[in-house]
């Protein structure tokens, strides 16, 4: 997952749920068109000129980079006048840019990179543009805006933010209360910025305290090896925080094996096994903040636009942005059924 970008761009706030419901239709300006759901193609999905999507990702080694790849694919079927070349994807640097330079010598109308790293890949995304192929930046941000002609990603620091709001809102009442966070990796980024973020809206509650930490590695396993210690160290806490959702399946293993069930647990980004737990309300598992993978799918609805020189729907320019944050929506009981269909496995 991701860097959050230095300058946030368009932020869709509310109305970018997820990446499926922001762009209602990439090309059309009919009002009545019905959202794009992460089944369905965007508004105007009738045929136009036909364009050759290259789409390039790392190596898809987590729930949530399966999901980017799913998405991408699925959206592109939808689309009689789409052809789409994906690479195999790699989370080597020079292997991923080998494959992005065969996409640029194929002649690819439009590419859509999620880089395994968006600084070492900067110059290959600006090989890219020098060649008169329109680049959409997904999440990781390549370190110039010249070498993207649109970029489109989640919220890292938002996430913190959401998360932090909703424990808040549930503390409130309560004295003293205590919160702790099972972070992902701390030499990310994304890691500091969504910390940063639960941390800033913590401090809009002054009966919470945060009273511990621990980084964890995106794994299951590395969930549960991080959980098991948090707990043997905080005999009570009201709240958790967990930074990911594959990882909260260990860190569930473990609060499980401890015969826990004295707080609430906010996870992140969106699979489909806490979409099912924080249905079910059996346990402590009550929220997830999203980091929506479906960014893919409109990636893809942007990449059509762009080969069709066409705008967004429900926007006066004649152009699509420049730059498109997705909103972190925070899912629990009260609005989990909207969003199973995005769940990641």
């Amino acid at each position: 997952m991701t860097q959050l970008p230095t300058r946030r761009g368009l932020l869709f706030g509310a109305a970018a749920v997820s990446a499926g419901a922001v762009l209602a239709g990439c090309t059309s300006n009919d009002s009545d068109d019905e959202p794009a759901a992460n089944d369905q193609p965007a508004a105007d999905d009738k045929p136009g000129k036909a364009v050759t999507i290259g789409f390039a990702g790392p190596q898809a080694d987590h729930g949530w980079l399966n999901a980017i790849n799913d998405n991408a694919k699925s959206r592109a079927k939808k689309y009689s006048d789409v052809t789409l070349e994906i690479t195999e994807g790699s989370n080597d640097t020079a292997a991923q840019i080998g494959q992005i330079e065969t996409l640029i010598n194929k002649k690819v109308d439009v590419l859509v990179i999620l880089p395994a790293d968006g600084k070492a890949l900067t110059q290959v995304g600006l090989k890219a543009m020098r060649a008169g192929i329109p680049v959409i930046n997904l999440d990781r941000i390549f370190n110039s805006p010249q070498a993207y002609r649109c970029w489109i990603g989640g919220d890292n620091y938002g996430m913190g933010l959401n998360a932090g709001n909703y424990i808040g809102e549930k503390l409130k009442g309560k004295s003293d209360a205590r919160v702790i966070e099972l972070a992902g990796l701390d030499n990310l980024e994304l890691t500091q910025q969504r910390t940063k973020g639960f941390d800033d809206a913590l401090k809009n509650y002054p009966n919470i305290k945060k009273v511990a930490r621990q980084a964890a590695e995106f794994t299951v396993e590395s969930g549960q090896a991080k959980m098991a210690q948090l707990l043997q160290a905080q005999s009570k806490f009201d709240a958790l925080w967990n930074h990911d959702d594959d990882q909260g399946v260990g860190a569930l293993r473990a609060i499980e094996q401890a015969g826990r069930d004295d707080f609430l647990m906010v996870g992140g980004a969106g699979a489909l096994s806490a979409f099912q737990a924080i249905k079910k309300d059996d346990g402590v598992l009550k929220a997830t903040v999203l980091y929506p993978p479906t960014m893919a799918a409109s990636a893809i609805d942007l990449a059509r636009a762009l080969g069709q020189s066409k705008g967004v729907g429900g926007l006066a320019e004649f152009e699509i942005p420049a730059s498109i944050t997705l909103y972190s929506a925070v899912v629990d009981k009260t609005n989990v059924d909207q969003y199973m269909s995005t769940g990641f496995k």
